[in-house]
């Protein structure tokens, strides 16, 4: 039970402190996007040995702001809002137990983000992860290649302040992504934001790169922790999927986002069973590529 400075009232919410808590336990964690409690559920139940042969599962989830948006038709340009993603969050919390960690995308004005960390705490959500960009939102692994305007230093500090200021516990995360890689700003910016943004109160930092090779990755990994040995590194492998987790937590990543490819996964999936129905004039041809509905009764408890 945690006594808020700002209003004097006790404040507990377990739910929200199970990324810190996971943080504690493992030294790195494996983090699934997720789009649906469907999703979440599938997640949270997926277990295989790894190129070890040691038993692995996911550690939380990641609501998307890409896939939250696809999946509703809508572009990736922060249309999407906190409180319009909320009643989905909400939902997949009530249907799992793993952490969850929202895409919040710029984080929006500050003075909208400090209202919306309080509603995303309220939910159970364990961290928020904002980029330092400003205008309007493109997405990130488009690069250079579309008009995209990082924030100045001093004002992302200002709203990674503001939002420490209005949580009520410090078991919700606030994360600061800093984009200098991917809008080729070089590695010395990246660092420079990166520590800034650790002096402003950020609680975890998250280095992005749309380079199909790790190794700027990995040299921000090694030059960030010359300085600063503790503080929680996110990274989202999704363009240079060649490296395996165990090379990045050995990196010293302590939480790996695969932030896109369950959506990725069934859009194919859809298309292929969809046009198959319409090629057959009937279903009894696509019936392989389906889960069998038994399954799907058993996968949600409370069904049978």
């Amino acid at each position: 039970m945690i006594t808020s400075a700002s209003t004097g009232f006790e404040f507990s919410n377990s739910r929200g402190s199970a990324l810190r808590i996971a943080l504690e336990r493992k030294k790195c964690l494996r983090i699934m996007e997720v789009s649906s409690p469907l999703a979440a559920l599938v997640v949270e139940t997926s277990k295989a040995s790894d190129e070890a042969g040691r038993d692995v599962e996911y550690d939380g989830f990641w609501s998307s702001s890409l896939t939250d948006s696809t999946s509703r038709g809508k572009p990736d340009i922060e249309i999407l809002d906190v409180r319009s993603r909320i009643h989905n969050i909400q939902e997949i919390l009530e249907s799992t137990r793993k952490p969850l960690i929202i895409d919040a995308d710029t984080g929006g004005k500050p003075e909208h983000f400090t209202l919306n960390v309080i509603v995303l705490e309220n939910s159970g959500v364990s961290a928020a992860i904002i980029e330092d960009k400003t205008g309007l939102k493109k997405n990130s692994l488009l690069g250079a290649c579309a008009a995209q305007i990082q924030e100045h230093p001093a004002d992302f500090c200002r709203k990674i302040e503001l939002a420490n200021q209005s949580r009520r516990s410090k078991d919700f995360m606030i994360v600061a992504r800093v984009e200098s890689l991917v809008l080729e700003r070089g590695m010395d910016d990246a660092l420079s934001r990166a520590h800034q943004y650790v002096e402003a109160g950020a609680d975890g930092i998250m280095i992005h790169s749309k380079s199909i090779e790790p190794l700027e990755i990995l040299e921000f990994s090694k030059r960030f922790r010359v300085k600063n040995r503790k503080t929680p590194l996110v990274c989202v492998p999704t363009t240079y999927n060649c490296i395996r987790f165990s090379e990045l937590e050995q990196a010293g990543f302590n939480v790996v986002i695969y932030a896109n490819h369950l959506l990725r996964a069934a859009y194919p999936a859809m298309v292929k069973v969809a046009e198959g129905i319409l090629q057959s004039g009937r279903s009894l041809e696509v019936e392989g590529d389906l889960f069998p509905i038994d399954k799907i009764l058993r996968l949600i408890p409370g069904t049978i």
